[in-house]
């Protein structure tokens, strides 16, 4: 990791740069359609993941299919080095934008429930979803119990993202008390919903592959392809702490990987000066995107990629 001098330092030159060229910065944004930009609103993108994921991409999609689409004569496949709730690669083998994906994720609960659901129990649990009567009682019994096979740590790990605030799986997340429209724990447990999006993932499941592990090295060791696309998209410089049980990671160190990937990537992050700092380090073109984040709160997240050209047609 950078010392925190190195980090003060290049953000003070990015706020000089900054100072001497908004013109500039702002024209780029124009270019890239980012001041116009439209909240995307979610109920439009078809859900495809299981799982209420913390800092899921869902909002993304849009810009994520044009991003493929202005790729699509060198993509043979797509990586997501960080899948957590997996809707980009979902959407791009669902719709048959990608030919396959491979799906990286280093959090031990979240491999469990992919390991599942591209598996022949998929059904199984699909069907103990359906199944399981959920109150406050048959909740905190099942997760104060320790699952006695991979698919019961599955259903359980599944559970607790649908029914926890903001469905954080990360260690002191409380459930849900009230909920949505007082509905509490059953605000978001969708038995009949849940159960038909894990059979859709098997009518394509067999054009994804799963790997438990570090998403770093999987960029690394497909850096030299120019036929692979890689979705990237990390734990954030702050919320990432709070969200997420990996996630202290070295974010100058994926930039310097992203730089040497000979395939298209498209990067997310927060809206952070260290962030800014390094797309700028490593001569990345950066636009701002809005969405709507907990609470309906609207925000900017940023999108970074060697060439955003592409936003012109958005």
């Amino acid at each position: 990791m950078r010392s925190s001098k190195e980090i003060h330092l290049t953000h003070r030159r990015l706020r000089t740069s900054r100072s001497r060229n908004k013109s500039e910065v702002k024209e780029q944004l124009v270019l890239f359609g980012a001041t116009k930009a439209k909240i995307i609103n979610v109920a439009s993108v078809p859900q495809r993941s299981p799982f209420r994921y913390p800092g899921g991409k869902t909002w993304l999609i849009p810009y994520v299919r044009k991003w493929l689409s202005a790729n699509l004569s060198e993509a043979k496949q797509l990586i997501e080095p960080f899948a957590g709730g997996g809707i980009v690669s979902l959407t791009a083998v669902g719709e048959k934008r990608v030919q396959r994906a491979l799906m990286v994720e280093l959090d031990e609960d979240v491999a469990a429930v992919w390991q599942i659901l591209l598996s022949d129990d998929a059904q199984w649990l699909a069907d103990r979803i359906v199944h399981f009567s959920v109150t406050k009682s048959t909740v905190e019994s099942l997760l104060c119990k320790k699952p006695s096979n991979l698919r019961e740590k599955a259903f359980s790990v599944l559970l607790k993202n649908r029914v926890s605030h903001g469905g954080i799986l990360a260690n002191g997340a409380g459930l849900l008390k009230h909920g949505e429209n007082g509905k509490g724990l059953l605000s978001r447990w969708y038995p009949q919903t849940l159960r038909n999006r894990i059979l859709d993932i098997q009518t394509y499941k067999a054009n994804i592959k799963f790997v438990q592990g570090d998403g770093f090295q999987i960029l690394r060791d497909n850096a030299h392809r120019t036929d692979v696309l890689s979705f990237i998209d990390p734990p954030y410089t702050v919320a990432g702490r709070r969200l997420y049980r990996y996630s202290d990671i070295d974010h100058a160190a994926l930039f310097q990987i992203a730089a040497k990937l000979r395939g298209s990537f498209l990067m997310t992050y927060d809206n952070a000066d260290e962030i800014r700092a390094l797309a700028e380090e490593n001569r990345f073109q950066i636009a701002e995107i809005p969405m709507k984040g907990t609470h309906h709160a609207e925000k900017t997240e940023l999108i970074i990629s060697k060439d955003l050209g592409w936003l012109k047609i958005m």
